[in-house]
């Protein structure tokens, strides 16, 4: 029996089967690249193009990452609890205040958790500071979205199989077309705290609003005393060629939602809001066991530094650029549209491609390239921002083999 076998069994008879992975079994990884046995060999290597959802945009075992993380360990200190203080913390806090040019920051554990957060605090705002009526508060949402999977927030998704027999759901949430200005304009009523959307869907197929349209949601939310929040859980530390999604059209949200990229394979996540928001917070309002633990802190810290120091947005931009005009050139039956924005990629196929699927396992059997569908027609591509550009061939010859054969 191979390890991949043990490990399928093992996974068949005692996880939950709420994921469908690829056949891969990652026993080691370096850059952007992969290994399915000890060795290294070049036979059990594969080129990573989903980054963990885009969780490694600083690539697998970055030597300053791995450092940050064993000194931390080396400390004893990994977790301390909110009871008490830890250098990490601060340290964090504050780099990631200079990187929004916002003034507070509240840590959590996961993208999840952080949307929670940022809804929490966008009503206590609404009620404490806007003046909205007790229990009236309204966050309006965008269509397709995705934001995460707890109850409140599968409440608001359009997704029909994230809702699926998981009722009732927490009321106050009003959907719009995504990136439609005039139905956001209509949507806004004076119980309204916030408009929350991602300035690019990643679930959704790697779909931009239209040019134009994060600027002018920013200025209809100012003229009417809506907090902008933006989720760049996915889209943010550089994967769209800018730090965040938003910078592209010059857009400073009210709050920012991050997670993923931000801790550099570790799980952390963060709101970063001004006083004028987070101070609706006190004592006891909300908290988390590990939320801006000292081990994720001190790495998370280090990971956003690699992405600042090491230029991540600017190669993601120029990689990504590279990347797209290159897949353009392939001439497919099957592909319906190539577009992105830096290295987060959408292929969307046509209907008689007979779905994404097929096509990740034949890139992943026969080419040794990682990806994933989404959306049941869609080949999602996000590899680690480090990528360089004799990988980008590397896997553009692959693609193009699965595409036009």
């Amino acid at each position: 029996m191979t390890e991949l076998e043990r490990v399928q069994q093992l996974m068949d008879k005692y996880a939950a089967r709420n994921y469908a992975p690829l056949p891969v079994n990652i026993v080691e990884a370096q850059g952007c690249w992969v290994w399915t046995e000890p060795g290294r060999q070049d036979a059990h290597k594969y080129l990573d193009c989903l980054s963990s959802y885009g969780a490694l945009n600083q690539g697998y075992n970055h030597p300053r990452i791995v450092g940050a993380a064993l000194r931390q360990i080396a400390t004893g200190v990994t977790v301390t609890s909110r009871a008490f203080l830890n250098s990490p913390m601060a340290d964090l806090c504050q780099l990631l205040s200079q990187v929004c040019g916002k003034e507070k920051v509240l840590l959590m554990n996961t993208g999840a958790e952080a949307v929670e957060s940022a809804i929490k605090v966008a009503r206590k705002w609404g009620y404490k500071v806007k003046g909205v009526a007790d229990n009236q508060a309204k966050i309006i949402i965008s269509a397709d979205n995705f934001h995460g999977r707890t109850i409140a927030i599968v409440g608001f998704s359009t997704e029909a199989q994230y809702r699926d027999g998981f009722g009732p759901f927490a009321p106050g949430f009003e959907i719009i077309p995504y990136g439609d200005i005039k139905a956001l304009k209509n949507a806004i009523d004076e119980n309204t705290v916030a408009f929350m959307t991602e300035p690019g869907q990643g679930e959704a197929g790697v779909i931009f609003p239209p040019e134009g349209f994060l600027k002018q949601a920013y200025n209809v939310c100012k003229d009417n005393n809506v907090l902008f929040i933006a989720d760049c859980i996915q889209s943010g530390f550089g994967r769209t060629g800018k730090m965040f999604a938003c910078d592209w059209e010059n857009v400073t949200p009210d709050m920012y939602i991050l997670a993923k990229a931000m801790g550099g394979g570790y799980p952390i996540s963060a709101v970063v809001a001004d006083d004028n928001v987070m101070s609706v917070l006190k004592p006891g309002d909300h908290g988390s066991t590990f939320g801006g633990n000292p081990f994720c802190s001190a790495v998370a810290l280090e990971a956003i530094k690699v992405v600042i120091d090491e230029k991540l947005p600017e190669n993601s931009q120029k990689m990504g650029q590279y990347f797209l005009e290159e897949l353009r050139k392939i001439k497919s039956p099957y592909v319906k549209e190539y577009r992105g924005k830096g290295l987060w990629i959408g292929i969307e196929l046509t209907e008689k491609a007979g779905g994404a699927r097929r096509f990740c396992e034949k890139l992943q059997k026969e080419h040794h390239i990682l990806c994933k569908e989404t959306h049941h027609h869609i080949i999602r591509i996000a590899p680690p921002l480090i990528i360089t550009k004799q990988e980008v061939d590397w896997a553009i010859t692959g693609f193009k083999a699965v595409l036009s054969a």
